[in-house]
């Protein structure tokens, strides 16, 4: 199960964040800022997989942005960095080459991409077009 997953870029400001777990709204931010930091701090030789308090973490450098999911004993850390990278090449065809601002001034497109992604901290649906489709019918009818 995955318990968060942050955008974050270089300088550490969250671009994004969703929790799936009930922890508190203060040591969110506590543990937020200081998994950021550890994430951050390492280069690029070292592994993208780090054990944190009771679970694991899996991160991913893509330009200027990190995609950072923690996960549960279960689950694989392998399969889900790949589905980090699922996940940016659907940002990808989406916003035709993402980039930080378009996290910023799209938030609520970013939203609803992880949210057909993931329900309730499972993955739901991996398919780009599947996932697009919701945005699809919402962009043409504008």
């Amino acid at each position: 199960m995955l318990k968060f997953i942050l955008i974050v870029n270089k300088q550490g400001q969250t671009r994004f964040s969703n929790y799936y777990d009930s922890s508190e709204h203060d040591e969110r931010a506590w543990m937020e800022a200081e998994i950021v930091r550890k994430c951050l701090s390492r280069n690029e030789r070292q592994c993208s997989f780090l054990e944190y308090r009771n679970f694991k973490i899996v991160f991913r450098k893509y330009a200027s942005l990190f995609f950072i999911i923690g996960i549960d004993e279960t689950e694989n850390e392998l399969g889900i960095y790949e589905f980090i990278h699922n996940m940016v090449e659907v940002f990808d065809k989406y916003f035709e080459g993402v980039c930080e601002l378009d996290m910023m001034f799209n938030l609520e497109k970013v939203h609803i991409i992880v949210d057909e992604m993931i329900c309730n901290g499972f993955i739901v649906e991996t398919s780009k077009v599947r996932i697009l489709a919701p945005l699809k019918v919402m962009d043409s009818s504008n």
